[in-house]
């Protein structure tokens, strides 16, 4: 689906910071992170909504979502994960993404009104490596 942002990034049409690929899915980091190493993973076909998705798939899905939780604390000194999927109301790109954040005890996230932030120069290419070692050495 050429209009879709995910979909180009999939196909390699679009820049991205890719962190995991496997036969059916893709992990990128989010250009608008919550904090660094804020991960989506996204299934390879162009689904919409997790309702849309069989069993098998979202088995890949959450196979690829379980290996980030358990990599995050060691490669980026997170205490823990939030994991979240939005369905249409607040999916800014209609294509299925789980998102994978780190978090740590005080980090200031808090309901759902959570602020936004940049990479600073360098933190990108280093927290995609330290996900990317992390994946490779489970």
């Amino acid at each position: 689906m050429t209009n879709c942002t995910f979909c180009r990034i999939i196909a390699g049409d679009a820049a991205a910071d890719v962190v995991n690929e496997t036969e059916h899915t893709v992990a990128f980091l989010d250009h608008v992170p919550l904090f660094a190493g804020h991960t989506l993973v996204v299934p390879r076909r162009h689904i919409v909504t997790l309702d849309e998705v069989d069993a098998d798939l979202l088995a890949s899905i959450m196979g690829v979502v379980q290996r980030l939780v358990a990599a995050m604390p060691a490669a980026l000194g997170c205490q823990g994960t939030f994991v979240a999927n939005n369905n249409i109301v607040s999916q800014s790109v209609p294509h299925l993404h789980v998102h994978v954040v780190p978090r740590t005890k005080g980090d200031g996230l808090r309901g759902f009104f959570w602020p936004r932030s940049k990479y600073a120069p360098g933190e990108r290419e280093t927290t995609v490596s330290r996900l990317r070692d992390a994946l490779a050495s489970q």
